[in-house]
């Protein structure tokens, strides 16, 4: 394989590791990538390196928020213990939109809503609704500033708007996090609550995937596998961090205008190719 492919994979390897955490549609840019700068991979391996990638980028969530997920761990009191119990139990009611809604839609979207008019459309909505929603919040108004506060109720209700990002372009991360702040969290609870979410329904998904395709492997495809994962990997660490710090003292509203942006630029890109 040329050495210039070996790149277009780094590439993509970086752009799921940013991608996938930042409120900014991982899908969105997958697309834009691919439609100037193809991969020369035959189709279905290709879906299955993104699927294999995207593990790559759950493993490194999983690792950011190992200690704090962990309800085994010897460092924590019987309470720590027992209100970590609690987040994955919410973690779970969260999730159960996107099992219900997700697994039964999952191949019915990807059929007829995969396309970029539909990917840049939804840049632009809920980029608009990022900056809109920023505009009105106020942080005297918010009601849950940590995961104690956070109702059962309120983990399924954000749940249910993690299931809107079906519709390719939405970013599981933007939906999820926009509808915890309108239900009252604050922003650092919004985001790590996404990050919580995000653990079961994208392993979940991504496995489900890896078990229809399969396991049969060329040397070379196992190759091009490990380095994509090496690189989201390390790229999802330093976007789940870069985050976490950002949001402490600033908003969404530059991811607003950064999908609006890639929106714009997907719908202008397409109509000239």
């Amino acid at each position: 394989m040329p050495f210039i492919d070996w790149l277009k994979i780094v590439v993509l390897g970086i752009i799921e590791g940013i991608t996938e955490w930042l409120p900014i549609s991982s899908t969105g840019h997958m697309i834009l990538f691919d439609a100037f700068v193809p991969l020369p991979l035959e189709p279905a391996f290709k879906e299955m390196f993104l699927v294999v990638i995207q593990l790559a980028a759950i493993l490194a969530v999983i690792l950011v928020f190992f200690t704090k997920l962990n309800p085994f761990s010897p460092s924590k009191t019987k309470i720590e213990r027992k209100n970590t119990w609690d987040t994955w139990f919410k973690i779970i009611i969260g999730c159960l939109p996107a099992a219900i809604i997700g697994l039964p839609l999952d191949d019915f979207m990807e059929k007829h809503f995969f396309n970029y008019f539909v990917v840049a459309l939804m840049l632009i909505l809920y980029g608009i609704l990022f900056i809109v929603i920023e505009n009105r919040h106020d942080p005297k108004k918010e009601t849950i500033h940590s995961f104690p506060e956070l109702s059962y109720k309120t983990a399924f209700l954000i749940g249910c708007f993690q299931a809107l990002a079906l519709v390719p372009g939405t970013s599981r991360s933007g939906a999820t996090i926009l509808g915890a702040l309108i239900l009252g969290t604050s922003r650092y609870i919004a985001t790590e609550f996404s990050f919580f979410l995000s653990v079961p329904v994208m392993l979940g998904a991504s496995l489900l995937k890896v078990y229809k395709f399969g396991l049969n492997f060329t040397g070379l495809e196992i190759w091009i596998m490990i380095v994509g994962s090496v690189v989201a990997f390390i790229v999802s660490l330093l976007a789940v961090k870069f985050l976490l710090n950002y949001i402490k003292k600033n908003d969404f509203k530059p991811f607003g205008w950064y999908r609006i942006i890639v929106g714009i630029i997907v719908l202008i890109a397409f109509q000239f190719k």
